[in-house]
């Protein structure tokens, strides 16, 4: 179920659910969202009006245009970084402190299927990223029990040292649209997304599915100019309610700054 979060006569904002991918391909089977905005929406336009994209897993908001002139104005405000966008990613680690991480990103010359922060692979391009804390988080020991409970001792104390189990909840201002680029930066800085198997690790990765449906990213603001009026626009969206649940199995376990 795809919400519309506001509609205009050339454009729409989106809420889209985790699990759907955002554009058509040929291996891809399942309808996605632009098979969606062709079919349901009846949007005509170049790839279903769609300007940007998020990850399948990655849940939040999208703008779609309705009319190929707006289409084309979006694509010019992303391309001269006029929109502003926020995401929610809860990360491995403590980070107390804001940052930024400026490194190109590129193709992974061993796995085609992922990308690296590296400047010196073939085509990486410009890559900037910000973030800042929200809250720190820690497994309380009855949580940590419930949930590996299948574990031995000796599976547990590896756990416990490798600190699994601290996490921080991050807002992140991706200065850039390069593919995976949230997901990708947070790895290259040693803080990977929970959920994210695929830049988390695979081990890491079923571990967090324990508690964690998938990979907690979420596109919670998103700030553009009206392509018909200039008129400057701002939307959010809460946190789902996947995620939210989330939460609320680590609030109460905030570290003490």
């Amino acid at each position: 179920m795809v919400k519309v979060i506001f509609e205009a006569p050339s454009f729409l904002v989106l809420d889209k659910p985790p699990g759907l991918v955002t554009t058509s391909s040929e291996t891809q089977k399942e309808p996605s969202l632009e098979d969606i905005l062709k079919s349901e929406f009846r949007i005509n336009v170049d790839r279903g009006g769609i300007v940007h994209r998020l990850d399948k897993d990655t849940s939040g908001l999208l703008v779609v245009a309705k009319t190929q002139g707006a289409l084309e104005n979006l694509q010019a405000q992303f391309k001269n970084r006029e929109v502003k966008k926020q995401y929610l990613a809860l990360v491995h680690g403590a980070i107390t402190e804001a940052g930024k991480v400026e490194v190109p990103i590129g193709r992974n010359p061993g796995d085609r299927e992922k990308f690296v922060a590296d400047p010196n692979v073939p085509n990486a391009r410009e890559a900037v990223t910000l973030y800042e804390p929200v809250q720190n988080f820690q497994f309380s020991i009855f949580n940590f029990q419930s949930i590996f409970n299948d574990l031995n001792k000796i599976q547990t104390r590896k756990l416990e040292r490798s600190q699994y189990g601290i996490f921080t909840l991050l807002r992140c201002y991706p200065q850039t649209g390069r593919t995976h680029q949230i997901r990708v930066h947070l790895k290259y800085i040693g803080f990977p997304i929970v959920g994210d198997g695929k830049y988390g690790g695979r081990k890491t990765g079923r571990l967090d599915h324990r508690w964690c449906p998938r990979q907690f990213l979420h596109a919670a603001k998103l700030e553009f100019n009206d392509p018909q009026t200039g008129e400057r626009l701002s939307f959010e969206s809460e946190l789902p309610e996947d995620l939210q649940q989330v939460l609320k199995l680590l609030q109460g376990d905030a570290l003490h700054e």
